[in-house]
């Protein structure tokens, strides 16, 4: 087992922000390519309505294509219980994700409805899950602040963490949606939250707006957390979070830990190459991950 998990949602996360719908095909191969880099847990699919994200609407599809591999974990958005049968009816995803915001006009503009609402919406799927044997991830967004309201009260984060595992959530990932985020912050969030969840169930989501996103991966991983979502390139965004960054670059995160001699069982050149393979075949547009700019800038400069 790597010493970390890096956490891949750039299938989901970070192609729902794209202002073209990218294919079926493209999709399982990028899914398939990041599978067999070394990265054991991928976030694949929403079942949102595609009314809201087209960008996904192919989810039942794509989960009926994924190649079942050894050690790789698929997930999957479930915002409520008619996503949930969804995503029960596709088949292919071991782990549903519900979300919700820390912020009430945040997850007003995302979801339509209040913090209290949601977790109410959340109940029956928490539940069913647990009868279906279902393992589901918790993200809570704009832990770190909101785009609407400005600062956003530990103790609420702190209160919904503790609301979600008690619901049956195996892990809570805390999600600095608009990057403000700061690592003395961070490591205050995790040391709150981990009052009332176990550490080990606890993983970090950060954007990179104000360029910070790695120094509080690094702060997290002196507070104890262990796994970490990132996109490769830095893909993502939220619609619902103006001006917000994309997420933290799994080229980053992998170069981060690995020059530290901390293991994540990923091949940084291969997923560079990926990445590279979908700036330019699929997207083509530039994708702004530092390490991966770094290291395809090194290859051409050496001819390789």
């Amino acid at each position: 087992m790597p010493d970390v998990l890096v956490y891949e949602v750039g299938p989901r996360d970070g192609l729902q922000n794209e202002p073209d719908t990218v294919s079926t095909e493209s999709k399982l191969e990028l899914v398939t390519r990041l599978a067999t880099v070394g990265l054991r847990r991928i976030e694949i699919a929403s079942f949102v309505s595609p009314q809201w994200i087209p960008q996904l609407a192919d989810g039942e599809a794509l989960l009926g294509l994924v190649p079942d591999l050894p050690d790789v974990t698929y997930s999957a958005l479930v915002p409520n219980e008619k996503g949930y049968e969804r995503f029960r009816s596709a088949g292919g995803a071991h782990v549903a994700v519900v979300f919700m915001s820390a912020s009430e006009t945040h997850n007003r503009k995302n979801l339509n409805c209040s913090v209290a609402e949601q977790l109410e919406h959340l109940r029956p799927v928490m539940e069913r899950a647990e009868n279906d044997g279902v393992p589901v991830r918790a993200v809570i967004s704009t832990v770190c602040g909101c785009p609407y309201e400005g600062d956003v009260d530990l103790g609420a984060v702190v209160s919904l963490s503790r609301n979600l595992f008690q619901q049956g959530a195996h892990e809570v990932s805390l999600g600095d949606t608009i990057g403000v985020g700061r690592p003395e912050q961070v490591r205050e969030l995790v040391r709150a939250v981990a009052g009332e969840v176990p550490l080990e169930k606890i993983a970090l989501h950060l954007h990179d707006t104000y360029g910070r996103a790695l120094v509080n991966v690094q702060a997290g991983y002196e507070a104890g957390v262990r796994t970490f979502d990132a996109s490769l390139g830095g893909l993502g965004g939220c619609p619902y979070a103006p001006g917000a960054a994309g997420n933290v670059a799994t080229e980053d995160v992998v170069d981060l830990f690995e020059g530290a001699g901390i293991s994540t069982g990923v091949d940084l050149d291969r997923l560079v190459d990926t990445t590279g393979w979908l700036e330019s075949d699929v997207l083509e547009r530039r994708l702004p991950g530092r390490v991966y700019r770094a290291v395809r800038g090194r290859r051409h400069r050496s001819g390789g």
